[in-house]
């Protein structure tokens, strides 16, 4: 080895030396922010996460991501594993689903025939695609076309007619029960409606809409029907007698399920169902007149990582149908213990009847005022004891009837091993507000509320704002951005703040807010 080539060697040998320390402190430094996030495992936050309790699915989504980091998901004939992922996870969701194909009846209808899809990246996804299929589906022009949908729907149905330019018909539901009516829905439909949506069930209240009988206005009207088991997909298959809600019901002719839910999986991936290859093909995007590669894209995304696709069908592999039973029995024991023991709190009560491993709580108005407790100071009460909630604002439904402020708990198989601890703060969260106040907006935003109510300011007058004004109110009022560690964000502050304001204004804050947790 000449001199030269040595030094080259030692040079790249150093430099590698110096890359490897580099990386060890980058990683030291993400550990210490991720000290700052709320616990992912063990049971202590019942939104967002959903944790199955097996280490081993962890490591096993892991290992799985790392065969296919390098992999782009835009091409599947450069790099064939993709489809196989892919195939294998839609065929495995489908059966669960009640829609494997009978080759007796492999014809695209509404009431038969062969179910297809595609892996997204997660339910907003998901829903955005099945609008967009239903849409382009009844061809009507750009700007055109109405959806139809409970007031409870996920917020993802709101974001793709915006997107797609379809007028949004919302149809309030029950207070009581959270589930809408299907004469209601079908008093709702427009000539131009392109899609119908019913949840199974609908995350703000866990209640499961009467699908069935939906389908059939959705079939009288000869119009698609979404059902969006984003969350309970993976639960209601084995959660027992239930009403119809799946494939098995004629008219339904879409679905969505996120694997990264109840399947466990990493962020995001989700399960996006059609009924009928003519309805599925109507999800693509397509593009050969450029000068570039051909473009054809099954999903909003073009290159995509296909991390959280391998961990979902590596995970599915091995858990299999029994698997994932075994882990709905678990979530619904924990599920019906917390229940029972919220229906035992003075000042409380459960929602409706919820449906899966999930519900609300709201505040118990049969009891004297000072015997109640208000839900958001509840969410606060029980995060002082170690387990973070969801609350939920209050909100009025088109035709005047309101739903009540509620907290959200999703449950996973893990919460069975903490319902100890999680019963006992349950308990005494409500204890530490019984009797308090409802929790009320920051004064800043109180008294801009009072200004609306006067008329001294308008909606239109906020909106007109420049970013940097509105940032000054949020400071104003306490809600600083870059506010200190020590400052923890008073959520039912915030949910109030949503409730008193109208809800142009506290979207408009709220963008503006999160805007700066990242600028820069």
């Amino acid at each position: 080895m000449s001199s030269t080539q040595a030094e080259e060697l030692q040079g790249k040998i150093v430099e590698s030396t110096n890359l490897e320390k580099r990386a060890a402190d980058i990683l030291t430094r993400l550990r210490s922010l991720r000290e700052q996030d709320a616990p992912t495992h063990g049971g202590r936050v019942l939104s967002y996460v959903y944790d199955s309790g097996l280490a081993a699915l962890d490591e096993l989504a892991a290992d799985a991501a790392r065969l296919v980091q390098p992999v782009n998901g835009l091409d599947p004939t450069v790099f064939p594993s993709t489809a196989v992922m892919e195939r294998e996870l839609v065929a495995f969701a489908r059966e669960f689903l009640h829609g494997a194909s009978d080759p007796a009846a492999d014809t695209d209808t509404d009431t038969g025939g062969i179910v297809v899809g595609n892996v997204t990246s997660g339910g907003t996804e998901s829903c955005v695609l099945a609008v967009k299929a239903a849409r382009d589906f009844r061809g009507l022009p750009p700007g055109e076309g109405s959806l139809v949908l409970p007031t409870t729907a996920h917020a993802a149905f709101h974001k793709a007619a915006h997107l797609l330019g379809l007028e949004l018909i919302l149809v309030p539901v029950d207070p009581t029960s959270g589930r809408v009516g299907a004469q209601d829905i079908a008093t709702a439909v427009r000539k131009d409606t392109v899609l119908i949506v019913v949840s199974a069930p609908n995350y703000p209240f866990a209640a499961l809409d009467p699908i069935a009988d939906v389908a059939e206005v959705a079939r009288a009207h000869s119009i698609p029907l979404h059902v969006d088991a984003c969350i309970g997909g993976l639960a209601l298959p084995w959660w027992g007698d239930l009403p119809p809600w799946d494939f098995q019901v004629p008219g339904v002719t879409s679905m969505s399920v996120d694997f990264h839910k109840y399947g466990y999986s990493p962020k995001g991936v989700s399960v996006l169902l059609h009924r009928g290859r003519d309805l599925h093909r109507k999800q693509y995007f397509g593009l050969t007149d450029w000068p570039g590669y051909p473009v054809v894209n099954p999903t909003l995304l073009g290159s995509k990582s296909v991390a959280a696709l391998a961990g979902a069908w590596a995970i599915s592999q091995v858990l299999g149908q029994s698997g994932y039973a075994e882990l709905v029995s678990r979530a619904q024991r924990a599920t019906r213990a917390l229940i029972e023991t919220v229906q035992s709190i003075e000042g409380l009560r459960v929602v409706g009847s919820p449906v899966g491993p999930l519900f609300a709580v709201a505040t118990d108005g049969s009891v004297p005022l000072e015997r109640r407790v208000d839900p958001h100071r509840w969410v606060s009460a029980v995060g002082a004891r170690g387990f973070v909630l969801q609350g939920q604002p209050a909100s009025t439904q088109p035709d005047g009837t309101a739903l009540p402020r509620t907290t959200h708990l999703t449950v996973t198989p893990v919460t069975e091993s903490v319902l100890g601890e999680l019963t006992n703060a349950l308990v005494l969260g409500a204890d530490d507000v019984r009797g308090s106040a409802a929790a009320e907006a920051p004064p800043a935003l109180a008294e801009l509320a009072g200004a609306f109510e006067r008329g001294d300011v308008t909606v239109a007058d906020v909106l007109a704002l420049p970013s940097d004004a509105v940032a000054a109110a949020l400071r104003s009022a306490g809600l600083d951005p870059r506010g200190s560690a020590d400052s923890p964000l008073d959520m039912a502050a915030v949910l109030a703040a949503v409730e008193s304001l109208p809800r142009e204004v506290t979207k408009r804050l709220l963008v503006e807010f999160l805007a700066g947790l990242v600028e820069p």
